[in-house]
């Protein structure tokens, strides 16, 4: 009977033996892993095109558009590149809902996230350098 006991704790302690004392990438290594995907995003306008087309209930007509050109800012646990915009769009209903700002953050040179909260929106972009921006202006549906 004191042999399956004793496969049983051999069996564990084998087991045992596999374990790893790895918890897992240092924090150098995670901001390595982070930095690295901090890309250029070369075709940043054609991206945000794309996005603002299924973003904007009417891209049609957009007035005042414009853009600020690619720069990293601090965004989660380290910088990424953004790029801010700013935007006249209508509504449903064919209103103009007055200027909007936007900022759109790249991973790998791909736009990532979009987010258009007033607050977060102007602390990222408060130093950013606008320029028009009408290929927006020219969007169809």
């Amino acid at each position: 009977m004191r042999l399956p006991i004793f496969a049983a704790c051999g069996v564990l302690l084998l087991m045992g033996g596999c374990a790893s004392d790895d918890l897992g990438p240092s924090a150098s290594e995670l901001k390595a892993r982070w930095d690295a995907q901090n890309v250029f995003p070369a075709n940043y306008k054609a991206d945000l095109l794309a996005y603002l087309k299924t973003y904007l209930n009417d891209p049609t007509g957009v007035r005042s558009a414009s853009v600020s050109a690619p720069f990293l800012k601090e965004v989660g646990p380290g910088e990424r590149y953004i790029v801010c915009v700013r935007y006249n769009a209508r509504n449903t209903d064919g209103k103009y809902l007055g200027l909007k700002d936007g900022v759109a953050v790249y991973v790998t040179a791909k736009l990532d996230r979009f987010f258009d909260a007033p607050i977060e929106v102007r602390e990222l972009c408060k130093q950013a350098a606008y320029v028009p921006f009408p290929e927006l202006e020219k969007l169809t549906r």
